[in-house]
């Protein structure tokens, strides 16, 4: 199997292990540090005792960090559950991105996410609607890559799943909408308005207030 570019540093951190269950990535899962640094973030990955990790590291400027072989399981994810499957770090390849959730993704960063997706991608077969947010997996636990984060940018590419982008149709209720947020592989048990959050994160983070038909159409069929 091809491996990384050269391009990227290698940091290598303790905190990973076997896949379980023979396991292989099917999923990639995209965060923000929420640190000061990009140092400061590679710093706690790779530190034993705050037994966390990812497989990738981009900074603001860019460049690019391994710290797990994508073959290894990281500890990124946490609980959590996405299309009905747990043990998301089985399942997954992390990506950290040195971001505070408070400011846009630099471009760099930006360009580096799309070429590393790419060959991650290529590698273990993952489709654009592989490519999650953690968000995503762990609602109301957990909010990254948040809000500020240009997803509809990968979805151009390919690299991530495009939400509907046509216009509201009918009324819309709790059921219906959770109906939909489940066929779109959001089946973590939380409650209405932690799911509508989620789901306003991933594909609609303009929306506010209480439910409406444009979240509804928000959600990909």
């Amino acid at each position: 199997m091809p491996v990384p570019s050269a391009e990227i540093a290698q940091c290598p951190s303790p905190n990973c292990g076997a896949r379980r269950d023979g396991l292989t990535p099917k999923l990639i899962v995209l965060h923000y540090t929420a640190m000061q640094s990009a140092e400061a973030a590679l710093e706690r990955l790779c530190d034993p005792s705050a037994e966390v990790s990812a497989h990738y590291l981009i900074s603001a400027k860019g460049c690019v960090v391994q710290m797990v072989a994508e073959d290894q399981r990281a500890w990124h994810a946490g609980a959590g559950e996405w299309a009905g499957q747990t043990d998301i770090n089985s399942r997954s390849i992390g990506i950290e991105l040195d971001n505070r959730g408070t400011h846009p993704f630099s471009e760099p960063q930006m360009a580096a996410l799309e070429a590393l997706l790419r060959g991650i991608m290529a590698r273990w077969d993952i489709p654009p609607e592989g490519v999650i947010g953690h968000s995503d997996l762990a609602p109301g636990r957990k909010i990254d890559p948040g809000p500020r984060f240009d997803w509809s940018r990968l979805a151009l590419q390919g690299l991530a799943r495009q939400g509907f982008v046509g216009a509201p149709q009918g009324a819309v209720d709790a059921k219906r909408f959770r109906q939909a947020a489940k066929a779109a592989g959001f089946t973590a048990a939380v409650d209405d308005a932690t799911l509508l959050a989620a789901v306003r994160l991933r594909f609609r983070p303009q929306g506010q207030g209480p439910l409406v038909p444009a979240d509804l159409a928000a959600l990909p069929s």
